[in-house]
């Protein structure tokens, strides 16, 4: 049985990284809907406000700690749990995709953000399917998950922020068969060439946050006072709630 935890009344797969691919590829295999949520304390503290994100966040069939925030309030609870992030999920998943010719479906992003997005991606894989893409800048649901679905694509990547990828990804799993979508923020903006990832000192310190920050002044406005407010939650959550 998987385990989980809970964060601050979140659920929290336990689950290593390759352990995530697997179910993942098994998922594709079997033709079953799987959805990632990839977590960190901003999703966290806008759910608490949004019942109906808390509902798909705990209706997902993974949860992954994405943000390091997530990481250390496992380690309050005795929990040592790796980062497995919505980058590096994306990167090994268009890896596989491209290996085992599984169509590909991207949603999110600019217009010119998406356009690098696949022009790096068929650069880099020979045989990657990307059967549908579409930027992140609409209202209406419905024609782009009518879209996805008879594209046939059977993985997404969906970056437009949260909360709009999960109530996108929620509504697209009602109707879809067979799909993995994992909601991946500002992947695509990495993938595309025009943010780089934090060095690897930054990455093991648990830093990646600051050097975002420092990279796009912009993000200080999300992150303050989000992540010192979810610290301090997670202390009181760590001596309330064990599990």
């Amino acid at each position: 049985m998987e385990r989980k935890a809970k964060v601050q009344g979140f659920n929290v797969n336990l689950m290593s990284f390759d352990d995530v691919i697997k179910a993942l590829v098994c998922a594709i295999n079997d033709e079953k809907n799987l959805h990632v949520v990839t977590i960190n304390p901003e999703i966290i503290q806008n759910a608490k406000k949004n019942f109906e994100l808390k509902q798909i966040i705990n209706d997902a069939e993974i949860v992954t700690p994405d943000g390091v925030g997530i990481k250390i309030a496992l380690k309050m609870k005795g929990i040592k749990q790796e980062q497995v992030t919505g980058v590096d999920l994306s990167k090994k998943m268009l890896e596989i995709a491209a290996d085992e010719k599984f169509k590909v479906a991207l949603v999110g992003a600019k217009p010119e953000i998406l356009e690098l997005v696949v022009q790096n991606l068929k650069n880099k894989y020979e045989n990657i399917d990307i059967v549908y893409s579409h930027d992140g800048y609409f209202s209406d649901f419905d024609p782009i998950i009518k879209d996805v679905i008879n594209s046939g694509a059977k993985f997404l990547l969906c970056a437009m922020g949260s909360p709009k990828q999960e109530f996108f990804i929620s509504e697209l799993k009602k109707q879809a068969k067979g799909i993995v979508m994992i909601g991946v923020g500002g992947t695509f903006d990495v993938l595309s060439g025009k943010v780089q990832l934090a060095p690897e000192i930054y990455r093991k310190l648990g830093l990646e946050w600051l050097y975002r920050t420092i990279k796009q002044p912009e993000r200080f406005k999300r992150i303050f006072p989000t992540l010192p407010i979810f610290f301090f939650q997670s202390i009181i959550d760590s001596v309330i709630n064990k599990d």
